[in-house]
């Protein structure tokens, strides 16, 4: 055969190889794309080109109130950090509707402490009903089967019973966002939909030990908030913590320490790992209510580089001394 003949099976062969490099290197390039960024993954949806931004939920002179009470019965704790600051009356107003953001991570019985507890739950709703909200909503994207975690946890009965209502993540429900200055949260997808028509959002969150960043308080329970392959941003967990306390700027937090996962946090499994802490914080600052929490743990504020950070970007202080918190003991 002639070098003429041979040239264009040569030239056929060089185009399919080429064809073939480039169909490899497309799909690597998409796979790494889907791994670092799942848009159609659980409750993402799959067009998504509007940034959004979530108000500022926080009321003008109460940036600076907190409360803590010591006692095991958590009604009666949420009731008398309450009225230490004014009353639930002083932050949910006539008509107004109210975000509970709960911590339902794990498909989990509520005797484990590793999510919120579902009579504090009932109680916070009840209360707000009571002062006047013509809605209360209660919702969390769990790392497990939301269906599982928000029935198991007990969350969804106890909610209901006291007249709220729970909204699972699904298909919509989340937008992307981008925090001011941030560094990790850029375009990323948040679970958005709840937040519609709210006035006030209050953050209920159980003390625990957390593996990674230390301690899961009130501000890791907004990472509940996160859609996406969202355990990518494990590896910078300080950060994350901070910006998600950039990005919600609650009414109110409640941090529960009636029972405490001292070790093998964050999802627990054994009464081993919980101590009988008795306390119940309630506060306008976030990052003054994890800072008295890290106590319960045994940690000092510093020992957990999140609170510095949230402090630094000016969230809220880790002196919560400074805020003159009323102690009360209702044992």
């Amino acid at each position: 055969m002639n070098q003429r003949e041979q040239q264009p099976t040569s030239n056929r062969r060089d185009f399919l190889f080429r064809l073939l490099k480039g169909t490899i290197f497309i799909g690597a390039a998409c796979s790494l794309s889907y791994w670092l960024y799942d848009p159609t993954g659980p409750g993402i949806a799959k067009k998504q080109n509007r940034l959004v931004t979530l108000p500022d939920f926080s009321m003008a002179g109460l940036k600076d109130k907190m409360s803590i009470v010591t006692g095991s019965d958590r009604a009666k704790t949420i009731n008398r950090g309450l009225e230490a600051l004014g009353g639930i009356e002083t932050f949910v107003k006539e008509g107004d509707r109210v975000l509970l953001k709960v911590n339902a991570a794990f498909a989990t019985p509520p005797i484990l402490s590793a999510t919120t507890n579902p009579q504090l739950v009932a109680e916070l709703a009840r209360l707000c009903y009571k002062a006047g909200a013509s809605t209360v909503v209660v919702t969390d994207n769990p790392i497990n089967d939301p269906t599982s975690c928000f029935s198991l946890t007990g969350i969804q009965d106890r909610a209901q019973s006291a007249g709220a209502k729970v909204l699972l993540p699904r298909d919509g429900f989340f937008q992307p966002t981008t925090v001011s200055d941030g560094r990790l949260i850029r375009n990323w997808p948040i679970l958005w939909e709840p937040f519609k028509k709210i006035d006030k959002v209050i953050g209920v969150a159980p003390v625990k030990d957390h593996h990674r960043s230390g301690a899961s308080m009130t501000m890791k329970n907004w990472y509940g908030l996160l859609g996406g392959r969202r355990n990518i941003f494990h590896q910078d967990i300080h950060t994350i913590i901070k910006e998600l306390a950039v990005m919600v700027k609650p009414t109110l937090v409640v941090l529960d320490g009636t029972t405490t996962m001292m070790t093998n946090g964050p999802t627990g499994g054994s009464l081993g790992d919980l101590k009988e802490t008795a306390t119940m914080i309630v506060s306008t600052d976030q990052v003054a209510a994890d800072s008295f929490g890290a106590t319960l743990l045994g940690k000092t504020p510093a020992e957990l580089p999140y609170i510095g950070k949230a402090e630094a970007a000016g969230v809220g202080t880790a002196d919560y001394e400074s805020l003159n918190p009323i102690r009360i003991d209702s044992t």
